[in-house]
């Protein structure tokens, strides 16, 4: 699998394209905004996309989907838990932090541990609470892949002190379901540089 990296919106968002170089189909995760070359990105390459994956509902994760799915009509999944944060524009800071309301109704709603195919690879669902009530995590084994959302980041965490936040349940979520994942398992996450699992077990300060 081929990842494709581009950084978004307000708060720099890390926007990933999971690639399959072999069929070219690709699925996208948390388009923060969808800028022209975002999209022209995707049709230069001849991708066909065949869904987006969210890690959570905060507006910086969120924002782009209107104008991507006008691009591309493709399922959009996030945790059931996660529904009220989705379509709150409270609960997802659009509205205090960006002062530009914003909430999306039309996802499928997923549960822990749910495998989903998306463009020829299995996909685990991982639930994550702490940054937000429903976060959660895609968990690709047979790629030694993880796109953590805000739950992991290289050296740190996602914050605690927005709505439905709880740095105890962030703390047992790394701990107890991302830390059990190989050592070699690539991380990455919603802001900052890429990591690996072994790194984080060894370095992170906050776990």
């Amino acid at each position: 699998m081929k990842v494709g990296k581009f950084v978004l919106g307000p708060v720099a968002t890390n926007c990933y394209i999971g690639i399959n170089e072999e069929t070219k189909e690709c699925f996208i995760v948390d388009p923060a905004t969808c800028p022209p070359e975002f999209v022209n990105y995707i049709k230069n390459a001849g991708l066909t996309v065949k869904a987006v994956l969210l890690t959570h509902g905060h507006f910086d994760h969120i924002m782009g989907l209107d104008a991507l799915l006008k691009e591309f009509p493709v399922p959009v999944y996030a945790h059931e838990a996660e529904r009220e944060v989705l379509e709150s524009e409270q609960l997802n800071s659009s509205a205090s932090m960006l002062g530009q309301p914003y909430s999306f109704s039309g996802a499928d709603y997923v549960t822990n541990r749910q495998e989903l195919r998306i463009a020829g690879f299995e996909i685990r669902v991982i639930c994550t609470p702490g940054h937000t009530i429903g976060g959660c995590c895609y968990y690709i084994e047979k790629e030694k892949t993880l796109f953590s959302g805000d739950t992991l980041f290289h050296g740190s965490v996602g914050r605690t002190d927005l709505p439905t936040g709880s740095m105890g349940q962030l703390v047992s979520s790394v701990r107890d379901r991302l830390f059990v994942l190989p050592d070699d398992t690539q991380v990455y996450p919603g802001h900052m540089e890429e990591t690996t699992i072994g790194y984080e077990k060894k370095y992170n300060p906050f776990i």
